[in-house]
């Protein structure tokens, strides 16, 4: 028998494009779900941590920073103190209300630390920052302990697609801890102009990327800060000349949803009593005799199929009844925002 063996190196890199292939696609996902937060990555090697995308809401600008890691080879052996030593200085700057997390995609059995990690990880833990890990590899008790101290998850990886799954399970943003105060954030709500009968003028956008080398873009200029008048071309962005926040409401409305998630539907059984209803709340589906159990939303007492319900908690994030309710509406202010 003649088998045909694959280099190492070849077996290597083919193995890092999936890893940052995935990544690309968390941090697409993570800015769909969470349009108004932000993002930073670094990387580890050679007993040293470099930051290659310092905290920013563009998703463009991280992933063209991720297809970037490829030209330098990761060699070396990594220090995990010295990248979350390097996070923290960047997560402890952030305003209380902020919840600060860390995940670790960590490939090897070992790490190199200057000092002792369990200062880190108590220094982590008093900041509220919560670290997961997901191993690429085999268990590795520090990594777990980091994980377990600052009430993070950790896992291991079987294949890529078990893979893929650990990190999309970071998308959606933990639950909040009642300990944290509450604060007010100044945001601001540009209109897109829209110039009836003509084209729109030729304008300067200070864009996000201005400070990277890259200049300012010249484009139609669609969204003006409505504090200092500056032109963008997209949203949302942090405005480079007075630092006011500035999106749209749908952005808003998909990261409000993760504070006031739907409440779970009550599983009932199909009876064949002539009062129960014969059709779907949302999708207007008849009940028919293979379906056993319904769900009925414990607010507006409407009734659903199974598949609305996954639908519901899974996509929309808003109870199609209690938003056509004129009742369930004024009383629950979660239904004021439209979720797209």
């Amino acid at each position: 028998m003649v088998r045909k063996s694959f280099p190492q190196q070849k077996i290597v890199e083919q193995v890092c494009y999936i890893i940052l292939k995935v990544l690309e696609g968390f941090v697409e996902e993570f800015f769909d779900q969470n349009p108004i937060s932000q993002l930073g990555i670094i990387t580890t090697r050679n007993k040293r941590a470099e930051k290659i995308s310092d905290l920013a809401g563009n998703g463009r600008k991280h992933i063209k920073n991720i297809q970037k890691t490829t030209e330098t080879p990761c060699c070396g052996e990594p220090s995990l103190q010295n990248a979350l030593e390097l996070a923290l200085r960047s997560l402890k700057m952030l305003p209380s209300h902020a919840s600060r997390e860390v995940l670790v995609l960590m490939g090897s059995l070992t790490t190199c630390d200057p000092g002792d990690i369990t200062v880190t990880i108590k220094n982590l833990k008093s900041h509220g920052v919560r670290c997961s890990v997901i191993g690429l590899a085999a268990e590795v008790h520090v990594y777990r302990l980091l994980a377990r101290e600052t009430g993070g998850t950790f896992s291991v990886i079987l294949d890529d697609c078990h893979y893929r799954d650990q990190v999309n399970q970071h998308v959606e943003p933990p639950p909040a801890a009642t300990c944290l105060e509450a604060s007010l954030i100044k945001m601001g709500f540009p209109h897109q102009t829209i110039y009836e009968g003509k084209e729109a003028p030729i304008t300067l956008c200070i864009h996000m990327d201005v400070l990277d080398g890259e200049g300012s873009k010249l484009n139609c200029g669609k969204y003006s800060c409505p504090q200092c008048c500056s032109k963008y071309c997209e949203l949302p962005v942090e405005c480079r000349a007075c630092g006011l926040t500035l999106v749209s409401a749908p952005h808003l409305a998909r990261s409000y949803h993760h504070l006031f998630p739907v409440e779970s539907y009550q599983e009932q059984e199909i009876t064949s009593d002539s009062e129960k209803p014969h059709h779907c709340f949302a999708c207007q589906r008849q009940f028919i005799e293979h379906d056993k159990h319904k769900y009925q939303c414990p607010t507006c007492k409407q009734i659903f199929c199974l598949d609305c319900d996954l639908f519901v908690h899974e996509t929309l994030h808003t109870c199609p009844g209690c938003a056509t309710s004129q009742q369930t509406f004024q009383v629950m202010g979660r239904e004021a925002l439209p979720v797209l």
